[in-house]
């Protein structure tokens, strides 16, 4: 039994389950406050410190945060934090008075950047303002990377994606669009200081059933297909669409393709439907766009007849899980051919470096990704580093940022002859007390009971016929406010002082969910020992509990990490002040992001 380390932020990080869960740490319960407090652009810069793209991100952004976060502890839904970053984003005054300025006298070191996509343009927001020139490569005639070529605009509009590009673009980046890089070799001997790889997976996987080589023009991936239509070269869908694959990539192949034209549009995927990767909200959308979801089909072959493409014939599939968890798929035999003109292939992607020679000095892994330090991100090639969906495979935009900040504090330690992983940065935090007076604090504490505010969508009938216009709505200030509500502050905690402590129990009493404990226990007890003792018995093993030092009658005071609602009730009843709720504040927490 050892008294909580509270030296360092790692203990009230790991409280923060939604700050914790998000790939850049982004700090969201200050976010949020400051929405309620309709202080809506200075959100929107504190979002963008993190984050770097709030606009595009309150839209896309897969949530990590939000099945962590805490409200589900006392309603079904968690806080709708993905739409409240929008809700920054459209109400927000000019900003360009609060970017930073770039200095005119540069520090002598160039980066280039290979690649436009939300890893590297992280990489130029960080770099730039410290001095750096700054180089970026891209073969498209555009910057964006999939946040461009992937995503349909009635997901994220364009308007949206060329603003918050061009807030970085605008800062003095070098932009070579339309520039493919054919070489490393080459670029190596072009006066870099160092480099960055931010070129995505841009290979769509196909699968390789029979009569693939035959098939043609009646099938492609499902990120060229996305491509070709964003950038014009499709505006039209067959009539009989079928969409192979389960995750984010199908439903917006099977949406567009509506949009398009298609009225028979069908998803068949191997997994169960609860299984499927795409993200609950994107199954929701296309099925209410009329689109046949149709889980646990494996396909076995393209159909051809007198020559003919005819369809793709598919077994009905069964998942078995075993005790660890793991899915097989077991065959039914029960076959089902399903008639089509288009198959788009949404299975997987691939990274792709066949610019990079075999002998420059990088090492690959098995599946030819690059073999990083995860923290530095840097390659065995030390000048070289990587990020986004290039460093470890396909992943998402706010992980690919998270790399991005990463990768830019590497290659400034790199460019000072520091070294990138050892001397890496340590993050600085503080707690400051909340406390207004005897009863009041500086934020709202107070918990009820508010279900998920649904996000407005435009009507499904009129989102079917157009291929950009904005399906979500976005909250309007009421529903934003409302929603903001609801969040439970967690980085507002409960910091206890032994010294001040006189053991009289009232916050254990007060307390709504129990999670207050004073305990005699023997010093060499184990935290098993610890749970038996506790109100509620039932801990969650992924969060920490707060255990103080021994108090004067040798018990120990125990908090339930878990489910405390930071409601402050502990602090109010407290006549010593022994209790106390503080805000965490971290600086410099991208130095450590993992």
């Amino acid at each position: 039994m050892k008294k909580t380390d509270t030296s360092t932020y790692q203990h009230f990080l790991k409280v923060v389950d939604c700050q914790q869960a998000c790939p850049a740490h982004t700090p969201v319960p200050e976010y949020i406050r400051l929405i309620a407090e309709k202080r809506y652009t200075d959100a929107y810069m504190l979002n963008w410190q993190s984050n770097v793209f709030p606009g595009i991100l309150g839209r896309v952004c897969d949530r990590p945060c939000e099945p962590a976060c805490r409200r589900s502890r006392v309603e079904e839904k968690p806080v709708a934090i993905c739409r409240l970053k929008r809700v920054t984003a459209d109400n927000k005054a000019d900003i360009s008075a609060y970017l930073p300025k770039i200095p005119t006298e540069k520090n002598g070191k160039r980066i280039a950047l290979i690649g436009a996509g939300p890893a590297s343009l992280t990489v130029a927001r960080d770099l730039l303002p410290l001095g750096y020139e700054v180089v970026l490569f891209e073969r498209e005639k555009q910057a964006g990377g999939m946040m461009r070529s992937q995503i349909p605009a009635f997901r994220l509009p364009e308007s949206v994606l060329n603003e918050e590009l061009n807030y970085i673009i605008n800062m003095g980046l070098e932009c070579h669009f339309g520039e493919e890089i054919s070489s490393l070799d080459k670029l190596l001997t072009s006066g870099f200081d160092a480099i960055f790889v931010g070129t995505g997976a841009p290979n769509g996987r196909w699968l390789k059933i029979p009569n693939h080589d035959k098939v043609g023009q009646h099938a492609d991936t499902g990120i060229n297909w996305l491509a070709n239509v964003t950038f014009g070269h499709i505006d039209s869908a067959p009539k009989r669409v079928v969409v192979l694959g389960g995750g984010n990539t199908a439903m917006d192949c099977c949406r567009t393709a509506k949009r398009l034209g298609a009225t028979d549009v069908k998803v068949l995927v191997r997994s169960s439907y609860e299984d499927m990767k795409a993200s609950p909200w994107e199954k929701e959308d296309a099925a209410a766009e009329g689109i046949d979801i149709m889980p646990n089909y494996t396909p076995l072959e393209y159909v051809f007849k007198d020559n003919k493409f005819v369809g793709v014939l598919f077994e009905q599939v069964k998942s078995i899980y075993d005790k660890s968890g793991r899915r097989s798929l077991k065959p039914t035999g029960k076959t089902l051919l399903v008639e089509c003109d288009q198959v788009l292939v949404a299975v997987g992607q691939d990274t792709a470096f066949p610019w990079i020679e075999d002998d420059i000095g990088i090492k690959f892994n098995e599946w030819h990704q690059p073999v990083l330090n995860e923290v530095s991100l840097q390659s065995s090639l030390a000048q070289v580093f990587f990020g986004g969906d290039a460093a470890f495979g396909p992943k998402n935009i706010i992980t690919a940022v998270a790399h991005g900040h990463q990768a830019a504090i590497s290659i400034d330690l790199f460019c000072h002859n520091k070294d990138p992983l050892n001397d890496r940065p340590e993050p600085h935090f503080n707690l400051i007390s909340q406390k207004m007076g005897i009863h009041e604090w500086s934020y709202q504490s107070i918990i009820d009971h508010q279900s998920r505010n649904l996000v407005p969508h435009l009507d499904w009938d009129q989102a079917v016929k157009e291929l950009t216009a904005e399906v979500e709505l976005g909250f309007d200030e009421k529903l934003a406010l409302a929603e903001a509500h609801r969040c439970l502050n967690c980085d507002v905690h409960t910091v206890f002082t032994e010294s001040t402590c006189i053991e009289c129990s009232a916050c254990e009493d007060v307390c709504p969910m129990d999670c207050i404990n004073f305990i005699d226990i023997d010093e060499q007890a184990s935290t098993a020992d610890i749970v038996k003792e506790l109100h509620v018995q039932e801990i969650n093993p992924q969060q920490d509990l707060l255990i103080s030092d021994k108090l004067k009658t040798g018990h120990i005071m125990v908090k339930d990490e878990d489910v405390c609602l930071h409601c402050g009730l502990c602090a109010e009843r407290c006549p010593t002040g022994a209790w106390d709720m503080k805000k965490l504040i971290i600086d410099n927490l991208e130095a450590t992001i993992k």
